[in-house]
């Protein structure tokens, strides 16, 4: 099937559940190699400059290239965003780490600060940061993790992890959330000497590692996860979301570089203003597609998911049960469809209310799974369900499609990254937000035809394939780190351009 259009819209009464005994099992394709690219910047007269920052006695020699960038805007385009060239009116600091990089980035020291704990608690960016963390080493760089203290393992990929005192959530009990910012943590980041610091945003920590980078005087990037002034009206007062867009422009001004996990998110950040355009960069999506792969698919896990009725149509969903999820909206599609069975994979502060919503209802809910569970959950279902408005990418949504389960998600946030127009209707279905009607129509079809959900389970698998969690590590140490450095060079450079002219101008060498 090539479009949502031409499928059939009448459900039909016969049903074949897909995985039955014995287990079906989808063959593995190799993993496409990704091939990474940097913009390519004219560079003329080169000189040395030197920097002391006081704070910490560190001095630090820096190369900075005057010369001019092509004319060109920040943008987006199509599944990434590129890095944006400067305008010729600029004339801008040209580095040669914006140079094309003929291979790896030499190794370096690496400062982490994950709020909350990539080790512990359940998120969409748990994954990203653990995979991440696992290639970084990989690729030889040496890794300090600072988060909440909860659920910090002794060891992870080598990698060095502190864990600091945290406190709940005021709103949201179960995040543990931590400033970082005690003369211990400052001490451990001192003595790591760090190349770069990299912090998750937003939240508390993010401050704390905004102070240290100053303090250390070193480049830092966030990556942008949590879409909060969307969560901020289900959550609490509706005018704490212009305060919030205001800490969120003092926080990403004074970073190097912010990273976006999609190009919808990174479009809300520009319209907002939050930095500037050129300075916004896309952390590529990846999947795990051996843990999540169609072979997981397990007729015990059908029928515990299914409450014992593996036969029946069976709808799943993963993911942390929060009430910004929309997962209400899933009552009133079930209500029309009396024959199909629901799964809820996850745990979180909404799970009680949601369970009085579908009390009466063939719904089940598992609670937190992990490891070969979570996989057999996920390659055990029909259909995949997705109707949260405010995803930043989605996570969720690619490790469904990557075990050859077909999507039916809403058509916002991060998701369109995901499951593109051009896409619709081969690798998933999206439909409009909060229409039940739209919804059922992508539904229907999928749940009463085997054949249709084969055919879309195996080319969203097919394009899973594409993308894997060590290219998107090598595009950011390569590409986006050596971005962030050259703007912390330029800032500084500026910086120090009157205390030059200074020195110029009361040099002996000037008044001869």
């Amino acid at each position: 099937m090539t479009s949502s259009s031409s499928i059939n819209p009448a459900f039909s009464p016969q049903y074949t559940p897909s995985c039955s005994p014995p287990s079906h099992c989808v063959s593995s394709v190799p993993i496409f190699s990704a091939t990474i690219s940097v913009s390519h910047l004219p560079v003329s007269a080169r000189r040395h400059r030197r920097f002391f920052c006081k704070q910490t006695g560190l001095l630090r020699s820096t190369e900075a290239n005057r010369g001019y960038g092509r004319r060109g805007a920040a943008s987006l385009r199509g599944k990434s965003m590129a890095i944006a060239e400067m305008g010729e009116e600029e004339k801008e600091e040209a580095s040669p780490l914006l140079q094309k990089v003929e291979g790896p980035s030499k190794p370096r020291r690496i400062a982490l600060f994950v709020e909350p704990s990539p080790f512990a608690y359940v998120s969409g960016y748990k994954n990203r940061f653990q995979n991440f963390i696992r290639y970084l080493r990989e690729m030889g760089d040496e890794v300090m993790v600072v988060t909440t203290h909860e659920g910090v393992p002794q060891e992870f990929y080598g990698a060095k992890l502190i864990g600091s005192r945290s406190f709940p959530c005021p709103w949201y009990q179960k995040v543990p959330l931590s400033l970082a910012l005690s003369p211990r943590i400052i001490s451990e980041v001192a003595k790591f000497k760090p190349d770069i610091i990299h912090a998750s945003s937003p939240g508390i920590m993010v401050f704390g590692a905004l102070i240290i980078a100053k303090l250390l005087c070193v480049p830092i990037v966030m990556s942008y996860h949590t879409h909060v002034p969307v969560y901020i009206p289900r959550y609490t007062f509706s005018w704490l979301v212009t305060p919030m867009w205001l800490i969120l422009k003092f926080l990403h001004r004074a970073a190097d570089l912010t990273l976006v996990p999609s190009v919808a998110i990174g479009r809300d950040l520009q319209a907002a203003r939050v930095t500037a355009a050129n300075k916004i960069r896309l952390w590529n999506k990846g999947v795990d597609s051996e843990s999540f792969h169609p072979s997981y698919c397990s007729y015990d896990m059908r029928v515990r998911l299914s409450n014992g009725e593996p036969e029946k149509p069976l709808i799943i969903h993963v993911g942390r049960l929060g009430v910004e999820k929309s997962l209400d909206f899933l009552k009133r599609v079930m209500d029309r469809l009396p024959n199909a069975r629901i799964a809820f994979v996850g745990d979180g502060p909404y799970r009680v209310e949601l369970e009085k919503i579908f009390s009466g209802m063939p719904a089940v809910f598992t609670g937190m799974l992990q490891g070969e569970e979570l996989s057999q959950a996920y390659a055990s279902g029909d259909v995949f369900a997705m109707p949260s408005e405010s995803e930043t990418l989605g996570l969720v949504v690619l490790e469904a499609m990557s075990s050859g389960v077909p999507v039916v998600a809403a058509r916002a946030g991060g998701i369109p990254d995901i499951i593109p127009t051009d896409q619709e209707g081969k690798t998933g279905f999206l439909y409009s937000p909060g229409d039940v009607e739209d919804c059922l129509s992508k539904l229907e079809p999928l749940l009463s035809s085997q054949e249709l959900r084969e055919t879309i389970g195996k080319a969203a698998r097919q394009e899973m394939m594409k993308y894997d969690w060590r290219a998107a590590t090598r595009k950011i140490r390569n590409e986006q780190y050596n971005a962030a450095i050259w703007f912390w060079r330029k800032k500084r450079a500026q910086l120090l351009r009157p205390i030059q002219w200074l020195v110029r101008q009361n040099s002996p060498l000037t008044r001869n």
